[in-house]
């Protein structure tokens, strides 16, 4: 007697089981589509310019828009997602203004590598056992992730726009499979934010100026992380000591009290940047930098950008002591660091200091910007 051909749902339910035995921590299921509210907002969002120098967001809009631009093929998104949660409160180490803020999700290994290999295993297998063909995707990929996830009940996009799920708060790694196979969705999650505010009450830079909406170019994320030049003066001093990325709307989000620590040894924190003193790091050469963090999302952008970061932080600790730290980048050969430490001496020196430091500086500097920042 020929075996029975497995339903929709056995089919979900064994890939489901696939995902869980790979390491994801949940797995649902949508249609390749997406609503036309959210090209709507997509669409907004560019036409405000509030994505700044993001320019590929504005390139690759229509294929970002419509999973069917991307893939033509495709019929239905296997949402998958992994918990990152470090089970410490992120806001904690605000106060200790001569350590550097780390974004939690930069705290050990580059999500992408972990994330995009299990999803392939995932579409690997899929495709192995169940046929069909199969496309992986990860953050760097034109997809609207959170949209998706949404639409397949893997959580609801808050009011900071990322996901929240009941299960795991605002921790959570996406990644996603489409398929040529016809899968029935999932139910969308609704959403759970009610009047809480909190999230963009916290917002250090008030990037958040609406419910559901931000504008990225005050996001201290994109500031710190995407942002490749100076840091707009009024905006540093909002920063505080986050030196790279921010999880203030994240960690204060209430939902978070159902959240439990991540499993996944590849998230667990690494000791040197759960509170990395701002001092030593402001030191960092090229080559040490790339070797601290081999394997990070911190070193995509570079030890320039990264010590400019530092060296903000630095200027907003109210702290004498760490001025030589400061100094000494002064002469950097980077004119992107020489700029931001010339604002961090100013705010830390004594006036005669800085009287004698800004007429040596525009004595040598040749550097335009640079010398804008002793004016």
């Amino acid at each position: 007697m020929a075996k029975a051909k497995p339903t929709p749902a056995e089919i979900k339910d064994a890939i489901r089981a696939k995902a869980v035995e790979l390491g994801f921590s949940a797995c649902a299921f949508a249609r390749a589509e997406l609503p036309d509210r959210v090209r709507a907002d997509l669409n907004a969002f560019l036409d405000a310019g509030h994505h700044g120098s993001m320019a590929w967001l504005s390139e690759t809009a229509e294929r970002r828009g419509d999973p069917k631009v991307l893939w033509p093929s495709a019929v239905s998104v296997i949402a998958l997602a992994v918990n990152y949660a470090s089970g410490g409160d992120p806001k904690a180490l605000a106060a200790q203004a001569d350590r550097g803020v780390i974004s939690v999700y930069a705290h050990n290994r580059d999500y992408h590598d972990v994330a995009k290999g299990r999803a392939k295993m995932l579409g690997q297998w899929m495709a192995a056992r169940l046929g069909g063909a199969i496309k992986v995707f990860v953050d760097t990929a034109p997809v609207m992730e959170k949209p998706l996830a949404h639409a397949a009940g893997l959580g609801w996009q808050g009011k900071h726009t990322n996901l929240v799920s009941r299960a795991h708060g605002s921790w959570l790694f996406l990644a996603e499979v489409f398929s040529t196979l016809d899968l029935p969705a999932d139910e969308a999650e609704a959403d759970h934010c009610g009047s809480c505010r909190r999230c963009l009450d916290i917002c250090p830079t008030a990037a958040l100026p609406a419910p559901y909406r931000i504008d990225a170019r005050r996001c201290i994320s994109y500031l710190t992380i995407e942002h490749a030049g100076p840091i707009p003066r009024d905006l540093r001093p909002l920063m505080g000591n986050h030196i790279y990325g921010c999880d203030d709307c994240l960690a204060i989000c209430p939902w978070n009290r159902f959240a439990v620590p991540t499993r996944e040894q590849a998230f667990y924190p690494r000791v040197e940047l759960t509170a990395p003193r701002l001092a030593d790091l402001a030191g960092l050469d090229d080559a040490t930098f790339r070797g601290i963090f081999s394997g990070s999302p911190i070193k995509r952008i570079g030890r320039d950008r990264f010590v400019r970061n530092v060296l903000i932080a630095l200027g907003n600790s109210a702290d004498g002591a760490l001025l030589p730290a400061v100094a000494a980048r002064l002469d950097d050969p980077s004119p992107l660091v020489r700029g931001a430490g010339a604002w961090a001496f100013r705010r830390l020196a004594g006036a005669e200091d800085q009287r004698r430091e800004k007429n040596r500086r525009l004595a040598i500097e040749d550097d335009p910007q640079v010398r804008a920042e002793w004016d």
